[in-house]
């Protein structure tokens, strides 16, 4: 067997362990920044207050103005305001809103991006941004918005309720899966995309038997570190075109829709990828994946059905459309017919369909 493939390594410097959110002011000064916008959402406000007191004087102002999926308006507003303070740089204190806002602050103004996140999304470990203009979510990659720093500190995610850890963390699963199959998957993506799968499939159930331990909230944190890096390094296929699409088209929540799509994806997909089957089934202890990360769902208290997401019945023949429209990789040809399976059983929450 031939072994070819290309590897690309991301530049970028990680900062990691409990309490270390107060080394924030250390991060911008190394960095030399002298005026720091921080961005984050609405529910978020006071912690990133909190953690923004660590910049001192260097603080120029907080934004706490960011929303699921970065509507363009939304961005346009925080760019506005990282010119009028004359910002030098920026921090995203959150979940994948925060970031995603972040990212297009950072892209449209050239200064570097910091992060501080307290969820699993994984987007602060890449160069991928997203906007929704219109009820349509473009995403594009683009080195500026690749975090220079970022601040993984476990005690962020305390107050993070169980449901939601497990709908992020199973997020941050679904880079991990995605990842094994790639068009471009390389020994090292293999590597930690299957060391990544390995820490969140054993994590989460600790958090959720004790949601107050840090090295549980720890070891989930670093599978999402990981899982992050794969989204960087590898192209992501059906799930994650699925889930940009029912987000960016009906507003359903992000992480919760990543959770109940991943299982129906990956019984679509294994089959026709028997490497990334086997490498899921040693990292995950089991002989169905599917079956596996579907129980897992349920196990963890995540979201059972798109339809108790928002996902109107009559909603579904417009993702099969927009999901088949143009040409992408994938394990397997993508096709109305799959994809309509596939949004079937996501719909209701019934367990994933084997798919020869």
């Amino acid at each position: 067997m031939e072994h070819r493939f290309e590897y690309q390594g991301r530049p970028g410097r990680v900062v990691f362990g409990a309490g270390r959110r107060a080394e924030l002011g250390a991060e911008a000064e190394r960095l030399g920044l002298r005026r720091v916008l921080v961005v984050t959402t609405p529910g978020r406000a006071d912690l990133a207050a909190e953690t923004a007191a660590t910049l001192g004087d260097r603080l120029a102002g907080l934004h706490p103005h960011a929303v699921m999926h970065v509507p363009s308006d939304v961005a346009a507003h925080a760019v506005a305001t990282a010119r009028e303070l004359g910002a030098d740089g920026c921090v995203a204190v959150g979940g994948g809103s925060a970031v995603g806002l972040g990212k297009i602050v950072a892209r449209d103004t050239g200064i570097p991006l910091l992060a501080v996140p307290t969820t699993y999304s994984g987007s602060e470990a890449t160069p991928i941004w997203g906007m929704t203009t219109d009820g349509v979510k473009r995403t594009g990659h683009d080195p500026r918005v690749l975090p220079v720093t970022v601040v993984y500190d476990p005690e962020l995610t305390l107050s993070m309720p169980v449901r939601l850890t497990a709908e992020s963390g199973l997020n941050a699963l679904a880079h991990a899966a995605e990842t094994l199959y790639a068009p471009d998957v390389s020994p090292v993506t293999s590597l930690v995309a299957a060391g990544a799968a390995r820490s969140l499939v054993t994590g989460l159930p600790k958090v959720l038997a004790d949601p107050a331990s840090v090295d549980a909230r720890a070891e989930v944190m670093q599978g999402a570190w990981l899982a992050g890096w794969c989204l960087a390094s590898a192209t992501m296929s059906l799930h994650h075109k699925l889930c940009h699409t029912l987000g960016g088209t009906f507003d359903l929540p992000h992480a919760p829709t990543h959770a109940n799509v991943l299982a129906h994806v990956l019984a679509f997909n294994l089959p026709a990828a028997p490497a990334a089957d086997a490498a899921l089934r040693e990292a995950l202890g089991t002989d169905d994946v599917p079956a596996r990360v579907h129980a897992l769902v349920a196990e963890l208290g995540a979201a059972r059905s798109l339809a108790d997401l928002g996902l109107p019945a009559d909603g579904v023949e417009r993702v099969v459309e927009l999901a088949t429209a143009d040409p992408y990789a994938n394990p397997r040809p993508v096709t109305p017919e799959g994809v309509r399976a596939i949004l079937a059983a996501a719909f209701t929450g019934a367990s994933p369909v084997p798919h020869s």
